[in-house]
């Protein structure tokens, strides 16, 4: 991993922790494709800015705080991956069971591509 790849996505995780969705956007290669698994299933893709700002949007609200902590980096052909420690605060109830107020902590990876010095893949696995 260059080390600009691994600026670019230490400036993500910054702004994703801060709530800094135009700071996420302005990272993003237009045609940013997004998949998110939960226990080894695929529950989101989403292709494009717009998808992606819709997506980030909704999940802003469903939190008082969150914090992705990056605990290691490795290169992976032309792919960038981090481990990360996640915790967040629930600002809304969800309809599986968790309540305002409820803590979530995790642990997960994400898998980076970039394309024209922009991130173009992002993998969320958790």
């Amino acid at each position: 991993m260059s080390e600009n790849s691994k600026e670019i996505i230490e400036c993500y995780i910054e702004a994703y922790n801060s709530f800094d969705i135009e700071g996420m956007l302005g990272l993003l290669h237009e045609g940013v494709l997004f998949r998110n698994y939960s226990n080894g299933e695929m529950d989101t893709e989403i292709t494009g800015i717009q998808q992606f700002r819709e997506l980030a949007e909704n999940s802003a609200k469903m939190f008082s705080s969150r914090c992705q902590t990056i605990t290691h980096y490795s290169a992976i052909a032309d792919k960038a991956e981090i481990q990360i420690d996640y915790e967040a605060i629930l600002s809304a109830d969800l309809p599986i069971g968790l309540k305002k107020g409820d803590q979530i902590q995790l642990k997960g990876k994400s898998v980076f591509e970039f394309q024209k010095g922009k991130i173009s893949v992002i993998e969320d696995y958790s």
